[in-house]
């Protein structure tokens, strides 16, 4: 069973997999990412490889019979892949070289304008997890990217309220973030001609980094080598600098965001909308994890217990030992 059951408290909809519960607990000495496991190339750089327990799938199963016309529910359609960024098992984004670095951009790209294609995707999706943490259990270097069919309720909340704020202030609210940030100075992590790493002044985590461009990119699809140099090279700079920062695999939730697809029904995004990354670290110490409990979860209101500034500080400090 795989669905989608709506919730019409918050005018979103929930994925429901059964089966994801029946995957199995893999030996500790097997890796299917790894190139002798039979299930990838012997010889790669990076790889696209699907997702052997989907959630969402471009044949759906119909949905069980349990809803009402209140409950609703729907196919669960979409598209969930893994990212290989590596062969090496225990590598990093950090460990990669540039032009390694590039290769992954470039497979970000493509699969963001080949999943953008299908007219039922409303929303491409590349994220990661990082780290124990955050519930890794697969230390080989990987992402992810979920293809949505309906648009995620966050990203929905983030649109709209950009939309307004063009509207009545006739500037793009990503533009003037970052412009804030570039005046203010104290925030910013580091940054190249084309993108901008800083820890935002309203930032839920203590070391949770933006970045963000400084040109009208909407999309992986806007990307020329110049951008995709650039931003290979501050991704590496960004996740290089987290494990300098306690001199240990740094845990995040990361999370790339692209434009809606042309499928969404959004437009004239140039004016509202800018591509960025968003890094949730749960980290607020060496030791210590920023846990998300009721206020977060319940109310969705976040409680930071650091001075953003002070955390953007001590990134900063590690920036300037390893980088000089």
């Amino acid at each position: 069973m795989a669905e989608l059951r709506y919730n019409p408290l918050l005018d979103d909809w929930t994925m429901v997999s059964a089966n994801r519960s029946k995957r199995p607990d893999m030996p500790k000495d097997y890796c299917p990412f790894c190139p002798d496991s039979g299930k990838v190339p012997v010889d790669y750089d990076v790889y696209c490889y699907d997702n052997d327990f989907p959630i969402l799938s471009q044949n759906p199963p119909e949905p069980d019979q349990v809803g009402s016309a209140f409950y609703k529910t729907a196919p669960s359609y979409g598209k969930c892949e893994v990212i290989l960024y590596s062969p090496d098992h225990y590598g990093n984004l950090k460990d990669l070289s540039s032009s390694h670095m590039k290769k992954l951009v470039h497979l970000w790209k493509e699969r963001y304008e080949t999943l953008s294609q299908d007219p039922k995707i409303k929303y491409v999706f590349p994220f990661e997890n990082r780290g124990k943490e955050v519930g890794v259990t697969m230390p080989h270097p990987h992402g992810q990217i979920y293809a949505y069919s309906k648009m995620p309720l966050r990203l929905r909340i983030e649109l709209e309220n950009a939309m307004t704020y063009f509207e009545e202030n006739g500037e793009n609210i990503y533009d003037r973030i970052l412009q804030e940030e570039i005046e203010y100075k104290e925030r910013i992590v580091t940054e190249n001609n084309t993108f901008s790493a800083f820890v935002p002044f309203f930032g839920e985590y203590p070391y949770g980094i933006y970045i963000f461009p400084k040109k009208s990119l909407l999309s992986f699809s806007d990307f020329e080598e110049k951008e995709i140099g650039d931003f290979a090279n501050i991704l590496k700079e960004v996740t290089t600098i987290y494990d300098g920062l306690f001199d240990k695999v740094f845990p995040y939730m990361m999370g790339i965001y692209n434009a809606p697809t042309s499928h969404s029904g959004y437009k004239d995004l140039y004016q509202y909308f800018r591509f960025h990354v968003k890094f949730f670290p749960p980290l607020r110490g060496e030791n210590s994890i920023k846990y998300n409990a009721s206020s977060e979860t319940a109310a969705w209101v976040h409680g930071n217990p650091r001075k953003v500034e002070d955390c953007a500080k001590e990134l900063r400090e590690v920036r300037e030992k390893l980088y000089g």
